[in-house]
């Protein structure tokens, strides 16, 4: 039988761990140039609209969120991803692609208030701008989300965007063939240099009811298990990462992220992309609102941003942005 003869393991790993030491050995790092913040823009609005369900985050004016802009630059936060309310909504979206819509009027003021001191990332879907809240044309009698009849909208959006400024357009729809219809409405246009972040693994969550809230987009039938992912499923993800790297993605993104921190992984070590990660709003309400309560430490938040990055996201939609710039900055 072996008999261990020392006293004490040759391998302590606590020899490590004191305050000074941690900092040397630290593994994954968390910087403000991770962080992209969600910003809502609501044309109906005289004033900025805190949101119930999301404490700290509110809906922005039109002029306020140039200012909201403007803070987050002076804190280093490199990219806000601008989501619109439209003043009237109908079953096509048609306020989704007009010059003189709510995003495309935001995407102006910001850059021309900033300039390339924030990148400016355009979310592309359509259930903010549809009076059904489907994130493409339906067939009423069916109630069937109709996929190829979206993809000329998304493309005409895509580019209405880029024209505005975008420096990032966002496919968020799940729509086969979403990208390859984006990039070529892009190129055609004359916007080749425009990079595509796709949402290319979103799920089918239920983590995404506060942000529902905060951006008028519930559903009037239905649900949207038809086009996003079951969460049942790991497999599929990649095929969904490797089809939109296919049509010409330029960045993949995994949405939503904590629950789905295995598909981050996979996701980054099996393509090598440029990889981003969706902190959603449930995720944030969650963790706020236990931190608001005292049931959690203030620094739940950036463990469970860390853990994000350790998974493998280069970088973090996250509405945490504002608050950890400015810890990080201190």
């Amino acid at each position: 039988m072996f008999e261990n003869t020392t006293k004490f393991p040759t391998t302590r790993l606590r020899r490590l761990r004191t305050p000074a030491i941690r900092r040397m050995v630290k593994a994954t790092t968390l910087s403000v140039d991770d962080l992209i913040a969600p910003l809502f823009i609501d044309e109906n609005l005289g004033a900025p609209q805190p949101i119930s369900s999301m404490p700290g985050v509110r809906r922005e004016t039109p002029a306020s969120v140039v200012y909201e802009a403007k803070i987050l630059a002076d804190l280093g936060v490199p990219a806000v991803v601008l989501f619109g309310i439209p003043k009237e909504k109908d079953e096509t979206g048609t306020h989704a692609y007009g010059d003189d819509d709510v995003v495309q009027n935001a995407t102006r003021d910001i850059k021309a208030e900033l300039g390339d001191d924030m990148v400016v990332i355009t979310d592309l879907c359509l259930c903010e701008y549809t009076t059904h809240g489907h994130c493409g044309m339906v067939d009423y009698e069916t109630e069937e989300v109709l996929n190829d009849p979206t993809l000329p909208i998304l493309g005409k959006t895509a580019v209405s965007h880029a024209r505005a400024g975008a420096d990032i357009v966002a496919p968020s729809g799940m729509m086969d063939g979403m990208v390859a219809a984006i990039r070529s409405a892009l190129d055609e246009s004359d916007f080749s240099n425009t990079p595509i972040m796709s949402y290319a693994a979103k799920y089918s969550s239920s983590f995404y009811g506060p942000f529902r809230d905060a951006a008028e987009s519930g559903y009037s039938f239905g649900d949207r298990s038809t086009y996003q992912m079951d969460p049942a499923n790991s497999d599929e993800a990649l095929r969904e990462v490797e089809q939109d790297i296919l049509e010409g993605a330029d960045i993949v993104m995994v949405k939503p992220a904590l629950p789905y921190l295995d598909i981050i992984y996979r996701v980054k070590h099996e393509f090598k992309m440029p990889t981003a990660a969706y902190n959603v709003s449930g995720e944030y309400s969650m963790v706020r609102g236990a931190v608001d309560k005292g049931w959690l430490d203030e620094k739940a938040i950036m463990e469970s941003l860390i853990s994000i990055k350790r998974a493998g996201a280069d970088m973090i939609l996250t509405y945490f942005a504002k608050d950890v710039a400015t810890k990080l900055k201190k």
